[in-house]
């Protein structure tokens, strides 16, 4: 069965990154056959650079939720683009489409030590890193956005897609970006995540558990305020439902996972 599992992996990725390398060749093919007229560079695109404090209040049962300081960037020159802990390349972007090569940090990070009980007895998981292709599609009532990713860095091995709808509010020196949707999480990444193993299971006395795919609602609301020209303020709060998948697992004691982000930039 490991065997299996682990081929299926690897053939999963296989087939994730052949797709990725088609549609960059095809798309850019297409983008230079001027199907889609691209927005010229941005030669004026601002680069604001700040500090982000994350607060995550995780499903996993544990005494203390997680804090991380980590660094925030933004820029977007209509050719490239960073936000937050993501970054990307466009492909197409025509003002109505975005096509985008992406890579950002992704999954979550269980630390034994900070656990209750028998799961001190459990191994480590990893936060990791994930790339994809991102398509987004304004509309006049918001825009529509298809994620998917898979981990390069093999801590899960495993794959994630997003489907969200976004909007837009501006009113003076305020902008807010309410999102709402659904993300999907195969096999591979939830038994890293959430599963249990029979060794893991022979050390501790928790149940063995292994865990399927899932499909989790989830809303997040992102604001940016412009204290100056110079100085902006930052906030972020992401609610995200478990599936049953994950919340059955041993492992977890919430079915509502959430993280808020407060930072500071300053813009070049």
């Amino acid at each position: 069965m490991f065997k299996s599992s682990v081929s299926s992996a690897i053939n999963t990725r296989t087939v994730i990154t052949t797709l990725t390398a088609v549609t960059l060749l095809g798309t850019a093919g297409i983008a230079n056959a001027a199907l889609f007229k691209n927005l010229p560079r941005d030669q004026d695109a601002e680069l604001s650079v700040g500090v982000n404090v994350l607060y995550a209040n995780t499903a996993y049962d544990t005494d203390e939720n997680e804090i991380r300081v980590l660094p925030g960037v933004f820029y977007d020159n209509n050719k490239v683009y960073a936000r937050g802990a993501t970054a990307g390349a466009y492909l197409i972007n025509d003002g109505t489409n975005q096509l985008a090569a992406t890579v950002q940090l992704a999954g979550n990070s269980f630390d034994p030590e900070d656990a209750n009980g028998a799961l001190q007895g459990l191994d480590e998981r990893k936060i990791s890193a994930a790339a994809g292709l991102s398509y987004q599609r304004r509309t006049p009532v918001g825009g529509f956005r298809l994620q998917v990713a898979t981990d390069v860095l093999d801590r899960s091995g495993g794959n994630t897609a997003r489907l969200t709808y976004l909007a837009r509010i501006t009113k003076n020196k305020l902008t807010v970006y309410p999102s709402i949707g659904f993300e999907y999480q195969d096999a591979d990444y939830n038994e890293y995540y959430y599963g249990v193993t029979p060794e893991e299971s022979a050390r501790t006395g928790i149940a063995a558990y292994e865990s399927n795919s899932s499909l989790n609602p989830y809303v997040n609301v992102s604001a940016n305020y412009d204290f100056s020209d110079k100085w902006a303020g930052f906030a972020n709060q992401s609610v995200s439902y478990l599936a049953n998948e994950q919340y059955d697992s041993p492992m977890v004691n919430s079915r509502v996972e959430a993280t808020s982000t407060l930072g500071l930039l300053y813009k070049f």
